[in-house]
């Protein structure tokens, strides 16, 4: 039997036909506008019988043992039972505000997401946290105050495509089946990215860029298309405010002058600016590159006002807004008292730019553990998360959930979080719920993921786990729902769509609107002017630069870049193995097999003055801390620079890249931290002088 769903095992939410008999999954293939020999292939999605059914996974609820001696397996409601017994505990003791809810991306942002802030604000905690700080919600903070929502490429369509610190033959198949269907159109495509890529060498230019100086490049660019009248003068005029200040800010940024600290040439600048103004339609995939970076809400502003000034806004082939899923909220923050305080307070304007998006600064958590800022936490629930890995500054971050009175963790399969946990909840995978994603609702069409078989063992989908501590807790009414469909139908109801209506349009989703384009010519932008900001009066009421980098770039956006002299390498944070997901899948023997491993890519002219051969042991220290990780002789970097493997702390935490990041400097607007770049230093290790010292 072949059913349509979604798989969820990475971000992507690419719909999928599932292949299932008699209740067991036997395999699952992704829909593309290919022909099936033409499309890309995903790891993860070939190897998804072995990740359901890995005998790694969780499948009953764990409790640490009396003399935390390790965990036994229990029944749900001696979990649950535990576990509602924390919260009510926390309460009377500290207030419900000392208990959070700390979110990965594993379980999605749609749906998923409104369930625990649903459950928390009745329960009258401010603080579900997600990762967006670090992760692509500063981005959409950006393009918001720019022009009222996140806006998407249409590469497939384009003439001209930026790939903007993106590797979507990592990340994202579909979207990497449009770039190169456009290329091999006779589409421009562009690449900014400090590491050679895969598709990186296929593009027409790559600018191999500093880490972390994007903001400048983008404002650069903005200076020459405004200087040679490339920009859009109509659609300026009428649809936007703030031009007369970004031009005279942009001016101070001339190619000439910021290039080299770019590692790059004026004439590079210049062109690439000449190609995106002057071929139309051009589309910017901006992704993850800038992210993880103090200065990413600039960034991302600079970069979205490229599109406005160009007149590539919402254009077919250029960069379109959504036309949103009418969907009810159901976050319930209106129950939380008004004295209600975050922990991530400090952010307000990122905490309040969306009604759904919420609280984002995940370094909040650890503060609030450690230094009791702006108040105690005492328990924390991470779901689809895992922090100790992938959260910057690995050692603080480890020290604050050790620190936890209690620690709950729900989750596929054990992690280093997971071995900190007081109770462990077994969630069931993407095959086994039913969900609506957050794809499926910022955007038509709307498609269902569709649990095709039944939850493995004794695992819970992540909404039962959730409505259950609800009920559990008193708030009956609020979680009536006894599926995930009676759910979904609430949600949907102001759209007039039913989970049966989505089931019955499995194969390409259901449309509610034809696709539009130019639609602020009939509705004002979402943003408190109606029209396009190059300035923001709320960012400059609010004491922040109202044009991207008026106030310039401030400290080096690569950290310790005032100790290069103990630190003289350039550090990046590797590459993201389509094999995985962040931290996720390196139990699943398939994944493993045939890949790079766990690698510190070194240029082959660093590795001959240093004596390093391919295959050798090298340490890798900054002032955090050290990891130790094989060398691999690469011309991906340039010379001068490493590229470290990221997200392979569960499987050796010798080898866990946050260890060497950290999160002491944050961007005063979206609370990033710069874990992407960082000067560290070198050593080769012996391995046999290693291995007697274990």
């Amino acid at each position: 039997m072949i059913i349509d769903t979604v798989c969820r095992f990475c971000s992507s939410c690419c719909p999928i036909e599932a292949e299932v008999e008699e209740g067991r999954l036997l395999g699952a293939r992704r829909k593309s506008f290919l022909d099936p020999d033409k499309r890309l292939s995903c790891a993860k999605l070939a190897a998804a019988p072995e990740i359901v059914y890995s005998p790694a996974r969780l499948t009953k609820p764990l409790v640490k043992k009396e003399d935390g001696s390790g965990f036994r397996e229990t029944g749900w409601d001696e979990a649950l039972e535990r576990v509602v017994a924390a919260f009510r505990h926390h309460r009377q003791a500290s207030g419900p505000q000392s208990v959070a809810w700390l979110r990965g991306m594993a379980a999605d942002w749609g749906a998923p997401w409104d369930y625990p802030n649903r459950l928390m604000h009745a329960f009258g905690s401010p603080n579900t946290i997600g990762n967006g700080s670090i992760c692509f919600v500063a981005r959409d903070f950006a393009h918001t105050y720019t022009y009222g929502s996140m806006a998407f490429p249409e590469a497939k369509s384009a003439k001209c495509i930026i790939v903007w610190g993106k590797n979507d033959g990592n990340t994202a198949l579909g979207a990497a089946e449009g770039i190169h269907w456009a290329k091999e159109h006779g589409a421009t495509l562009i690449v900014i990215d400090p590491v050679r890529t895969a598709l990186a060498r296929t593009a027409d230019i790559w600018l191999q860029i500093k880490p972390g100086y994007d903001g400048l490049l983008a404002m650069a660019m903005i200076n020459e298309i405004i200087q040679n009248n490339w920009h859009d003068t109509e659609f300026i005029a009428k649809y936007t405010v703030g031009f007369e200040r970004l031009r005279e800010v942009a001016a101070r940024y001339p190619a000439e002058r910021v290039a080299e600290n770019l590692w790059l040439t004026a004439d590079q600048i210049r062109e690439v600016a000449r190609l995106y103004a002057t071929v139309k339609p051009a589309a910017i995939i901006d992704g993850n590159g800038l992210d993880m970076h103090r200065e990413v809400f600039d960034t991302t502003r600079a970069v979205a006002m490229l599109r406005a000034l160009t007149g590539n806004l919402d254009k077919p082939g250029g960069d379109v807004l959504p036309q949103p899923v009418p969907a009810r909220n159901i976050q319930l923050r209106e129950r939380l008292a008004a004295d209600a305080v975050p922990i991530t307070c400090d952010y307000s304007l990122f905490n309040t730019f969306s009604e759904t998006w919420g609280n984002q600064v995940q370094g909040c958590v650890v503060d609030a553990i450690l230094e009791e800022k702006p108040y105690p936490l005492k328990m924390v629930v991470v779901q689809s998360g895992n922090p100790l890995v992938t959260m910057a500054d690995a050692t603080r971050t480890h020290a604050a959930f050790a620190k936890l009175e209690t620690l709950v963790v729900i989750d596929m399969f054990m992690t280093e979080t997971g071995k900190l946990a007081d109770v462990i909840l077994p969630a069931s995978s993407c095959f086994e719920k039913t969900q609506l994603n957050r794809s499926s609702i910022r955007n038509n069409p709307i498609i269902l993921q569709n649990a095709v078989i039944d939850p493995v063992g004794d695992s819970w989908p992540d909404w039962k786990i959730v409505f259950e501590l609800g009920r559990r807790l008193g708030y009956g009414e609020e979680f009536a729902w006894q599926t995930a469909e009676e759910a979904i139908d609430f949600q949907l109801e102001p759209a007039g769509v039913t989970v049966a209506d989505l089931r019955a349009n499995g194969k390409a989703g259901l449309r509610l609107e034809a696709a539009m384009y130019e639609k602020y010519r009939d509705q004002p932008f979402k943003t408190p002017s109606g029209k396009v900001e190059f300035f923001s009066s709320r960012l400059a009421e609010a004491g922040f630069a109202g044009v991207p980098f008026e106030f310039g770039l401030g400290d080096d956006p690569i950290s310790f870049a005032d100790q290069s002299d103990e630190y003289p390498v350039l550090g990046v944070s590797g590459s993201r193995d389509i094999r995985f997901t962040n931290s996720q899948f390196r139990t699943i023997p398939a994944l493993l097999h045939g890949g790079v491993g766990c690698v510190v890519d070194i240029h082959p002219d660093d590795a001959a003055r240093q004596g390093v051969a391919e295959g050798d042991l090298i340490g890798i220290s900054t002032p955090k801390g050290s990891i130790e990780m094989t060398a691999r002789l690469s011309t991906a970097v340039r010379p001068g620079m490493v590229r470290l493997a990221w997200g392979w702390g569960d499987f050796d935490p010798r080898a866990s890249l946050n260890r060497l990041t950290e999160d002491d400097k944050r961007g005063p607007v979206s609370g990033t931290s710069t874990s992407r770049s960082f000067m560290c230093r070198l050593q080769k290790l012996e391995r046999a002088s290693v291995a007697k010292s274990r």
